[in-house]
């Protein structure tokens, strides 16, 4: 874990961007500016994930929750941002379970096709051990005759 919360800022292309969408256009922000919100911005992470960390360690769980994040953003009295926080979940949990639908249908759609495969294969290798077979049959016929 860091020492300072110095020591953990975001990247600041993301903080770039962030403020560029906050803003209207031909708003410009001092490298000064940027750097104190990134600070800020830090600083709040740290905060929101220590009071999460409370509400998880009282639950006596080790793993933080959506639930924790919204119980700490109440406890922070950032009320108003407890709606989108829980529209933007929402949309994460239906992108997620479509991405894993995705996945089982392309995994399915795999293995249905790797079965035909092999059925393919298992029909020709017995066309093949039957015409070894019948080629089998049709030598032991010429070597009786060479012995005759």
């Amino acid at each position: 874990m860091a020492e300072r919360p110095e020591d953990l800022n975001l990247p600041n292309a993301v903080i770039t961007r962030i403020i560029k969408e906050a803003l209207p256009d031909g708003v410009n922000v001092s490298k000064e500016a940027r750097r104190a919100i990134s600070q800020a911005a830090s600083v709040f992470v740290l905060y929101a994930t220590s009071c999460a960390n409370n509400f998880a360690m009282k639950a006596k769980r080790k793993t933080l929750n959506a639930g924790d994040v919204m119980s700490a953003m109440e406890e922070m009295e950032f009320e108003r941002f407890l709606q989108p926080l829980r529209e933007a979940l929402e949309a994460y949990k239906k992108g997620q379970k479509g991405k894993k639908e995705a996945s089982e249908q392309k995994r399915k759609d795999k293995e249905k096709k790797n079965g035909t495969d092999e059925n393919d294969k298992s029909r020709d290798e017995e066309e093949d051990e039957h015409m070894d077979d019948e080629q089998e049959g049709e030598n032991e016929g010429e070597e009786e005759d060479v012995e005759n």
